[in-house]
């Protein structure tokens, strides 16, 4: 059995480690913030882009465009979105699952893992990791994006891939975001109605070149905002569930502490009781 003076080591141990879980629940609640600002900026922009995108893709001849048109898949590549950190619960169990889920189809698949999470899971699986993003500050997001769309229309247009995938973390609210796999080439087209052709300057291909880099840009941009958000909400959670379960251990402590330290006092006062007897006893006895 623990001794006092265990306990109280105990006590003094778990509170310390409940001081840096409220750190950690605080300093996540700030980016929480900060990111979900950023998601709920970026979203329109994407929105109305992949109206553009489908709107494009229905017209006569867009589906012979190389971003548009479909291909023999030999090679797939997916863009699996992680954390570098951990301490978020089952975020990143549950994207790297999805992703691997999808891609049991019997496929040659390349990865981009972003974060050193997905990094590791998929090493450990064997998988060909062709390129690795960890540790991007939150303020490069949006250029580190642009520069993977860059790189992703070159290995794609080359013929390297012939599909593209993205596996992120949907942000529904603190308590509700859903791994998701979403293809990002070549673009879905949408079927819509035909009858009002749209005319593009200088002529649809040039169109198409410009408009579907961006789109990608933001689509990526998006992601990562989605599952950047996911992750301070479920690190949040995560620490909050930590805290609670640290003050009930303390609380657990402190009563069995306490009640060790009753037993002993009661004790002593035996102890002493009894010594007073014994000397009273013998007082009367010696008279």
């Amino acid at each position: 059995m623990s001794s006092m003076r265990d306990i109280k080591q105990r006590i003094e141990n778990v509170r310390s480690v409940e001081q840096i879980i409220k750190a950690m629940d605080m300093v996540a609640s700030t980016k929480l913030v900060k990111i979900r600002a950023q998601l709920e900026g970026v979203r329109p922009i994407y929105r109305e882009l992949k109206r553009v995108a489908e709107e494009v893709g229905s017209q006569e001849g867009a589906k012979f465009h190389p971003f548009y048109k479909e291909r023999e898949v030999k090679n797939s590549l997916y863009i699996v979105l992680t954390s570098d950190r951990g301490l978020a619960g089952s975020y990143n169990a549950n994207i790297t699952a999805k992703a691997l889920e999808h891609m049991n189809q019997g496929k040659n698949e390349k990865i981009v893992a972003v974060g050193s999470k997905g990094y590791e899971y998929f090493k450990r699986k064997g998988k060909n990791i062709v390129q690795t993003i960890i540790d991007l500050p939150d303020a490069q997001v949006y250029y580190g994006t642009e520069s993977l769309a860059k790189w992703l229309v070159d290995y794609y247009m080359t013929g390297e891939a012939d599909e593209v995938f993205i596996a992120y973390t949907h942000f529904m609210s603190v308590l509700n975001y859903v791994p998701v796999v979403v293809r990002l080439l070549p673009v879905i087209i949408k079927e819509t109605d035909k009858e009002n052709e749209i005319k593009y300057e200088p002529n649809q291909d040039t169109f198409i070149d410009h408009m579907i880099p961006l789109y990608l840009h933001m689509k990526l941009f998006r992601a990562f905002s989605e599952s950047h958000t996911s992750e301070q909400a479920a690190r949040m959670v995560n620490m909050d569930a930590a805290g609670k379960n640290a003050s009930e251990i303390i609380e657990k402590l402190t009563h069995l502490y306490n009640r060790k330290r009753q037993t002993a006092i009661t004790q002593e006062l035996s102890e002493i009781v009894g010594s007073v007897n014994i000397l009273n006893k013998g007082g009367l006895h010696d008279n």
